[in-house]
């Protein structure tokens, strides 16, 4: 179980430093990201948390269940999109633990 509340954090934090970089890059917000991107953080931050998948929760791209609302959705694609790229540079560690995730099965 500890195994997963840290690969939960990790998710989590993840998302945050995503939703960051895409909000800094793209809303010319210094450190605090803008009331729609935290929105969109508290959102998915949320999502994680009541994930029905529970311990065997895998990352939401490869999720046989789509909780987000579809406006949400297309939200976090652009802001994946847009920052995942750039997370090998910029947290690496973050990047490679998301794409160790990514390949684990449910």
């Amino acid at each position: 179980m500890k195994a997963n509340n840290n690969k939960q954090k990790r998710e989590k934090k993840t998302l945050e430093v995503m939703i960051n970089l895409y909000c800094q890059e793209n809303h010319n917000q210094e450190y605090v990201p803008c009331a729609q991107c935290q929105e969109l953080f508290d959102y998915a931050q949320e999502r994680i948390k009541k994930c029905i998948l529970g311990d065997k929760k895998i990352t939401c791209a490869k999720c046989p269940v789509h909780c987000f609302k579809p406006e949400y959705k297309d939200k976090i694609k652009k802001v994946m999109r847009y920052s995942g790229p750039k997370m090998i540079y910029k947290h690496p560690l973050l990047a490679i633990y998301h794409l160790i995730d990514s390949h684990s099965k449910p």
